[in-house]
């Protein structure tokens, strides 16, 4: 059966190639956006792997672009591509929420309910007495995987609506306590971290 006239088609150069080189850039980018997360949380195995795959997606859609510079859907799915690809890739990343991140609690009200109900969740707890600019505050200190930050955030809002908090990412966090993790992907990034 000869599919060359398949190839020839207006169907295929119109629809069916600038739809290859959209998903070639969302799937390509989106691996890009995870590659970058991975790197800046020292996973060392995955991210170069993800990298592969992303470059040898790249290579093909931009071979496809350079063959076919005349066509300018072509570049339009390109770039449609490229955008699409960075929402997806955020997006995959949030359900990921791979690593740990540390909130920093600053609070003037007492705070031994919060601190009481973050160490009864099974997270590690600092705090300290210090001075703020409106006099005397409690600093509360805590290292979360990622996935479970929204749960903390919450009983920080619970217990102490009018707390000043921040979130930042954490590369590395060791020696601490931390609650049993129910992510099923845990072993498999660990994998990404061998080699340190």
């Amino acid at each position: 059966m000869d599919i060359s006239p398949l190839f020839e088609s207006s169907i295929f150069t119109w629809v069916i190639l600038p739809l290859f080189i959209f998903m070639a850039r969302v799937t390509d980018v989106s691996l890009g956006t995870i590659r970058i997360i991975y790197i800046s949380r020292g996973m060392k195995l995955l991210a170069p792997l993800f990298g592969f795959f992303e470059i040898m997606i790249w290579l093909v859609a931009i071979t496809l672009i350079v063959q076919n510079l005349n066509n300018t859907i072509y570049f339009l799915a390109y770039g449609l591509g490229f955008a699409t690809g960075n929402f997806v890739g955020i997006k995959i990343e949030e359900r990921l929420a791979v690593g740990r991140v540390v909130i920093h609690v600053i609070t003037q009200m007492d705070a031994s309910q919060l601190i009481e109900n973050l160490r009864k969740c099974g997270y590690g707890v600092t705090t300290a007495n210090a001075e703020g600019s409106t006099g005397p505050v409690k600093l509360i200190f805590t290292i979360v995987d990622r996935k479970e930050m929204e749960k903390a955030v919450n009983l920080i809002r619970q217990f102490n609506p009018k707390a000043f908090f921040s979130v930042e990412d954490v590369r590395i966090a060791k020696e601490g306590i931390f609650p049993p993790s129910s992510n099923s992907m845990s072993k498999f990034l660990k994998l990404g971290r061998k080699g340190k």
